[in-house]
């Protein structure tokens, strides 16, 4: 049995937790008492803490973050009326500021804020040598252990260099390899100050030894790892690294290969751009934070971002490359309404990116934009994921409106089902996030609800939405869908087109009476 378990619960199954890798990394010669045993959100927090505990461990250490942390405060809360010998360490982005505040702070034994990959090891060290943890470790309590050394209850971490890290890459297994994603870094760090954002408090920007990186990353490859997820901030900060990683890359490529980063918009200078357009379609995907396309708003929050050169850019990867472009937008910023968010929106759909995320803002502990709450009225849900309710500029009502717009979005425009259909809900008209606004709110009062509907009921919606609401000839519509529908390699045909195609699908524009004929008997 283990001395040390390193846990979390996942957003997915498919995400193996980097964060635990590397603190297992750097146990060092406690690497032998420790285990990783990783969950996953979907799991109920009682049965979480009966493996945990089976584990008959000295030592929980808990990842704590924005989507784990109500189901992680039931893990601890249970795990402590349970055993409460057991010592809980804390640590993670959402525990790593205002946690005087915080439920699960409380019910912790310590809590380790900032970087903890070294800080963890020496705290874990100092408490295993007392004789009652471990196996006798019920003969002790936390507590106890707390007050003979001497350890508080928050615990800083200084940032530590790379040069000073074991890296992680050989912890991940085999199950890891075929199943989960990859997550690897070349960085920690953000340049920049976006007051929205928890990477901006992590400065200066800290480089891996590249050789040692890249060597890393050959042993991965080696082992059959074919899709790699950089964590960096900014991966094109450093053109010069930048290029050598695609470079790398590149000279190993295999059909199949993936690679994601995330990219500072405005910064693609020709050296990057003659890299990233020898990659075959499908091969690079860049994650773009735009955020925003309101200067002043930009402004208000510290974001640094210039629009010419990131058009420029966005263009450059839409008409140019193969990579697939996921771009990302956040609704409820201080200074921005609802008018000024759907002009930043039209756009970017002008800039024709491949996904458009279209995100609420958040209230990341410690983030700086609580300055703004006085003077905008910014008002945030209490409970995670903290998102914004209203502003002075957008009341409840309009931000409920903008929140079941971006799911809809999600479900139409960035799942991949319905890339042709899509552009039809804005087709001949001057905006298309008033356009799809439409949709959306036509959408919530057909179905009342922005989950669980099945495709096929989502693809009929939208038939009817486009034929009916949009006056769309439904003769031209199905073919549409239909194609849209065989992309994902079905051959049945629904049974609300087959009227509208032909044979050979060709658009049979008389028949759109009668879809208004049919469907007037289902109106709700």
């Amino acid at each position: 049995m283990p001395d040390i378990v390193l846990t979390t619960l996942n957003a997915k199954y498919i995400h193996a937790a980097f964060g635990l890798r590397y603190l297992f990394a750097n146990l060092g010669a406690l690497r032998e008492r420790a285990r990783i045993v990783e969950f996953d959100i979907n799991q109920r927090p009682v049965d979480i803490a009966e493996v945990l505990l089976a584990q008959n461990p000295g030592i929980i250490g808990i990842g704590i973050y924005i989507w784990n942390v109500a189901p992680a405060t039931e893990v601890v809360a249970a795990i402590k009326r349970v055993r409460p010998e057991v010592i809980v360490i804390l640590g993670g982005p959402e525990v790593s500021y205002e946690t005087e505040s915080q439920p699960i702070v409380q019910l912790a034994d310590h809590v380790i804020t900032g970087e903890a990959d070294l800080k963890f090891a020496e705290v874990c060290g100092l408490l295993l040598e007392h004789p009652a943890v471990g196996v006798q470790a019920s003969a002790c309590t936390g507590a106890t252990l707390k007050r003979e050394l001497q350890l508080p209850k928050i615990i800083a971490a200084p940032l530590p260099e790379f040069s000073q890290l074991t890296l992680p890459y050989e912890f991940y297994d085999a199950q890891d390899i075929a199943h989960r994603v990859i997550y690897v870094e070349a960085s920690r760090g953000c340049p920049f100050t976006c007051e929205f954002c928890l990477s901006s408090l992590d400065i200066p920007v800290r480089q891996a030894a590249l050789p040692v990186f890249l060597s890393e990353m050959q042993k991965l490859l080696d082992r059959g790892v074919r899709q790699f997820k950089f964590v960096d901030r900014t991966f094109n900060l450093n053109i010069a690294v930048g290029s050598a990683i695609l470079e790398f890359f590149l000279e190993r490529h295999q059909p199949g290969n993936f690679y994601h980063f995330e990219m500072i918009p405005d910064r693609l200078p020709d050296a990057l751009r003659g890299i990233i357009a020898k990659f075959p379609p499908g091969s690079l995907q860049f994650e773009v934070g735009i955020q925003t396309f309101n200067p002043e708003v930009a402004a208000l929050i510290s974001r640094r971002q210039n629009y010419e050169r990131l058009t420029d850019n966005l263009r450059f990867l839409r008409n140019h490359t193969g990579v697939h472009v996921h771009a990302d937008l956040i609704a409820g910023l201080p200074g921005e309404t609802v008018e000024s968010f759907g002009a930043g929106f039209d756009s970017l759909i002008a800039l024709q990116p491949q996904e458009i995320q279209v995100g609420i803002l958040k209230r990341l502990c410690g983030t700086p934009i609580v300055r703004h709450d006085s003077e905008w009225r910014m008002t945030y849900n209490p409970h995670p994921p903290y998102e914004i309710l209203q502003t002075r500029l957008i009341d409840f009502p309009a931000m409920q409106q903008l929140r079941r717009f971006a799911r809809y979005w999600d479900l139409i425009g960035n799942s991949g089902n319905f890339v042709e259909t899509t552009p039809l809900i804005w087709r001949g008209q001057p905006s298309p996030f008033n356009s799809f606004m439409r949709c959306s709110q036509w959408l919530h009062t057909r179905t009342g609800r922005t989950d669980g509907i099945a495709l096929m009921r989502l693809m009929e919606l939208l038939f009817e939405f486009l034929a009916l609401e949009r006056g769309l000839d439904a003769g031209f519509v199905a073919p549409v869908l239909w194609r849209d529908y065989q992309r994902g390699g079905r051959r049945d045909k629904p049974t609300f087109l087959r009227e509208f195609l032909s044979d050979d699908e060709t658009p049979e524009p008389r028949r759109t009476r009668s879809l208004l004929k049919r469907q007037s008997r289902h109106q709700v």
